[in-house]
This record gives C-alpha cells, structure tokens and sequence, in this order.
C-alpha cells in the first residue's frame, strides 16, 4: 500500500524457493509483474491472468542456484498469463548480462518456443516494466528502439550460443 501510495509500481519475486503465495500478493496489488517462479501453483497463475499481473522468468538464476524445479510453463500458457524473460543480474544468484543466453536458456530449458522467446524480451518485457504504451514494439507513437540482426531467420537469435548478430542498433529512431 505504502509503494501504490506514492506512485511506485509494484513487482515481486515471488515462488523462486519455495512456494508462499507471493504471486496471488503481487496480483492482489495489481503488480506489473512476479518474478522468478519456479513453485508458482494454479492459484497463483489464477491470480495473475485475472489481474494482468506479466510472469516474468528468469532463467539464469534458475540455471545458476541448480533449481530442478521448472516454472508452470503450461499453466501460464493456458491461462493466457504474459511471459517476460530477464537476466536478473545480480551477483548472488544470476551473474549474467547476456540476454541472447537468457532466450537460449528459455527454449532449452523452460522448452519455450522462439515466438514466446521473442515476445518475452520485446512486448512482454515493456508490459513488465509498465512501459508498453512507450516501447517493446513498433507501432506509431512509441520509441523506434530495435536491433537489426545478422541472421536468416529469428530462430538464431535463440539456438546459437556464443554469438551475438547484432548488425545495428537504433535508439529512439537514430
């Protein structure tokens, strides 16, 4: 309450460990997302698709800690909840920067699709954030922020490791 009082948004980590209903809290509040989790039950995914709360993953920490425990993939998808992925740098559980690892982590690991992959560090990510009217796609109005890809198709972005295609960079359309 205190947070929503003075106009910070609200975001959780939530079901990374175990399972303390931390996600239904997030949704409860209206958060812009939960992440982590890996022990998220269906009522939290409930919670979550009715509030519009973004599941937002992290597979570094989840590669780095050696969770056996994999998030609720399906369930997600079933109940339409928007997956964002994210690096989670952090020295303690996530020490990784590379977000083209972090789409290879989620198709292998978490058996996520390149689209789901692709929607997850775009649109996905910008809704998690609060900033989808601004960014995270190309629509007129919102910042011209895009990489543009060596590659032949978007495919690559996911499975080669090691390999970064970045051709260029634009920034608010420069």
């Amino acid at each position: 309450d205190a947070a929503r009082a003075i106009g910070l948004p609200v975001k959780l980590h939530a079901e990374q460990l175990s399972n303390l209903h931390g996600a239904a809290l997030a949704a409860k509040y209206g958060a812009l997302s939960a992440d982590h989790l890996e022990y998220l039950d269906a009522d939290g995914i409930a919670a979550m698709a009715a509030s519009g709360t973004v599941a937002t993953l992290l597979p570094g920490a989840y590669y780095f800690m050696r969770e056996t425990q994999l998030p609720p993939i399906a369930g997600l998808r079933a109940a339409g909840v928007p997956i964002a992925l994210a690096t989670d740098n952090n020295p303690g559980t996530s020490p990784l920067t590379s977000i083209l690892l972090v789409l290879n982590m989620a198709a292998t690991c978490f058996r996520m699709t390149v689209d789901e992959c692709l929607r997850g560090v775009t649109a996905n990510a910008a809704r998690a954030l609060g900033l989808q009217d601004e960014i995270g796609t190309l629509a007129p109005g919102k910042a011209c922020d895009l990489a543009i890809w060596d590659i032949e198709r978007p495919a690559e972005l996911v499975y080669r490791i090691g390999f970064n295609p970045l051709f260029a960079r634009v920034k608010d359309g420069n």
